[in-house]
This record gives structure tokens, C-alpha cells and sequence, in this order.
């Protein structure tokens, strides 16, 4: 590629971050006179590349509203970690887009790709295997996620109708503080006018959105993931569990997780508290930790624990496990 060529290319990709560019500043960062940056404007045009021209004080150059580049020029690399990031991020279940958009977006890319490189990425893709299962991901509407998440940059309040959990529809007002991805689904947190209280809401959820009038404060030390995994772990579900553990928080945290369980500090112990709707995961981590704990509720899963105890003794051919080992430390 000769240089003038690429400098012409430096220009629009430059015009294509927005606003309106002065000559002057056009010339700095492409390192050319101003007659130039003129010549190279010209040569946009020719190529049927819609700039304007803008007079005035702050006159320059910038491209018409809504112009969209065709077909992507790619570095190896760069093609590489495009059609990567579409097909693992699907596969996880981070993508919540439709396996269609992602289909229709890994064959767009591919069909610009240079005719050397393409049957390269085409031999990866095909003998490429997975050591995990593929993730299904919650699809959140396209059209609610970018509106969301705008009013949540612009902090426009937004009016939603949502549809809960338990199938109840509900129209409300949230002042959005921020969107939030965490495992295949995308949330919103902030105000609720229902509640009057900070709420967490799935995309995937939201049948309608709009934008409305007004300015949303967002507090100052809000932190939307932290609000996000907390309402995740604390979340109504069947069971509600309080164990007592003799360890640090930041110890128990490395087998709870804060989507998972709160924790509340106590001189050497920590409390944990869980909301489940099963119980059966629990004691294989609380074994893990492998530090004192006392189950404070419920009972079902003191008899959930010993079970597993007796399997461990069963599997390595010991004895039966003493109810007196499962009293609580003082």
C-alpha cells in the first residue's frame, strides 16, 4: 500500500471516530500541509465517501450522519480475533446475541477477507474443538440492550415494561446507573420508581423501552457489578442458608463468590449467607474451604454434609462417620 493511499485511509478512519475536524488538526495528525488534507478529501469524495464541508469559526471536515465504511480492511491478526471473539463468545455464552446475528456477522467479515487468508481462519474454525460444553445465553433484544444502555451513559431516565420471574407484568421508570454482563445475561441496575429502592433488572426481561425527560444522579461510589452480584446472591429462593466459618472473608470468598453468597465478618469467623433453590452443591465447597464451620440453618443440610462425609469414608474404605465429629466447635 503506498502512502499517500494510506494516509487517505488514516484520514476517513479518523472522520469516522466523529465530529468535525478542522484542517488544521487534520494536517497535524496526518503529518502533511493543509493543501493535502484537502487533496486527500477529494479523493474521499471520488470514492463516493460523503464528507461535508463545514464553514465558520469551527469550520472543517466530518462525515455525513449515519455513513457506515464497507468492507473492513483486517490485519491477519486482527480478522483473527474478530471471528474468535464471535464464535468462543457465543459458545460461552457471553454474546447474547442470536446465534443468527452471530452466524450472519462471522460470514460478513468472512467474505472480506483477502482470498489468502480466509481459507486460513476457514481450516482453524473447522478443526478447532472445545473442552467445554457450549453455554446457552439468554438473548436480550438488540434494540432494548443499545437503548438501555445509552440512557444509562446519557443518565436518561427510561420507562420499562418488565415481565418478573414469576410471570407478573409491570411498567415502572428506572434511573439507570449502569449495564452489567455476567454469565450469558445482561443487566440493568439503578432507581425504581415502584420500589423507591436500587434495583436489578434482566435485559432479557424488558418488553418495552423509551426514553424520558429529566437528569439521573448517579451516586458517587455506586459500583453497578458489585450491585448486580449482590442482588443475584440475595435473590429470593427456596432455601435459606447461615453457615458460620472460622476463616477470613477474603479466604471464604475464594469458593463463595459474591454471586453467590453475602458475607458478614465476626472476629475470626465469617458468616455465610446463601439463597438456593438446592442444596446438594453446598458441602463439596464447604469441604473444599476445609476449615471449621457450624451449620446454623437449615437442618437439611447438616444431613446433606454428613452424607457426603460417609461417601468420602465409604470410597476409601474407612469407618462410619461418628455423629459426634459434626457437634459445633466453641
Amino acid at each position: 500500500m503506498t502512502r499517500p493511499i494510506a494516509r487517505v485511509l488514516a484520514l476517513l478512519e479518523i472522520l469516522q471516530s466523529g465530529g468535525t475536524r478542522t484542517v488544521a488538526d487534520l494536517a497535524e495528525r496526518l503529518d502533511v500541509d493543509e493543501r493535502t488534507v484537502r487533496r486527500y478529501v477529494d479523493r474521499l469524495l471520488e470514492l463516493d465517501v460523503p464528507v461535508r464541508s463545514v464553514r465558520g469559526r469551527y469550520g472543517g471536515y466530518r462525515l455525513e450522519p449515519g455513513y457506515r465504511m464497507p468492507p473492513l480492511m483486517l490485519t491477519d491478526e486482527e480478522a483473527l480475533a474478530v471471528l474468535l471473539g464471535l464464535v468462543t463468545g457465543r459458545r460461552s455464552g457471553q454474546v447474547t446475541t442470536s446465534v443468527a446475528a452471530v452466524e450472519s456477522a462471522v460470514a460478513k467479515v468472512r467474505r472480506v477477507l483477502p482470498a489468502a487468508l480466509a481459507p486460513r481462519l476457514d481450516a482453524l474454525l473447522e478443526v478447532t474443538d472445545f473442552t467445554a460444553l457450549a453455554k446457552p445465553a439468554l438473548t436480550a433484544d438488540a434494540e432494548v440492550l443499545l437503548t438501555v444502555a445509552t440512557a444509562a451513559r446519557d443518565r436518561r431516565p427510561i420507562a420499562i415494561a418488565y415481565l418478573a420471574g414469576h410471570g407478573g407484568a409491570s411498567d415502572r421508570v428506572v434511573h439507570p446507573y449502569g449495564v452489567v454482563a455476567h454469565a450469558g445475561r445482561w443487566y440493568l441496575t439503578g432507581a425504581d420508581s415502584a420500589s423507591g429502592e436500587v434495583r436489578t433488572f434482566r435485559v432479557d426481561r424488558i418488553t418495552a423501552v423509551s426514553p424520558r425527560d429529566g437528569t439521573v444522579e448517579v451516586p458517587a461510589d455506586f459500583d453497578p457489578g458489585r450491585q448486580v452480584l449482590t442482588s443475584i446472591a440475595e435473590a429470593p429462593h427456596r432455601h435459606r442458608v447461615s453457615v458460620r466459618v472460622r476463616a477470613a472473608p477474603d479466604e471464604v470468598r475464594s469458593v463463595f463468590p459474591q454471586a453467590v453468597a453475602s458475607l458478614e465478618e465476626s472476629g475470626a469467623w465469617t458468616r455465610v449467607r446463601i439463597r438456593a433453590e438446592r442444596l446438594d452443591w453446598i458441602p463439596p465447597l464447604l469441604a473444599r474451604l476445609d476449615r471449621p464451620f457450624v451449620v446454623e440453618e437449615p437442618e437439611e443440610l447438616r444431613g446433606l454434609i454428613r452424607a457426603l462425609a460417609e461417601r468420602l469414608i465409604a470410597n476409601t474404605g474407612g469407618a462410619h462417620v461418628d455423629g459426634s465429629a459434626w457437634s459445633s466447635p466453641s
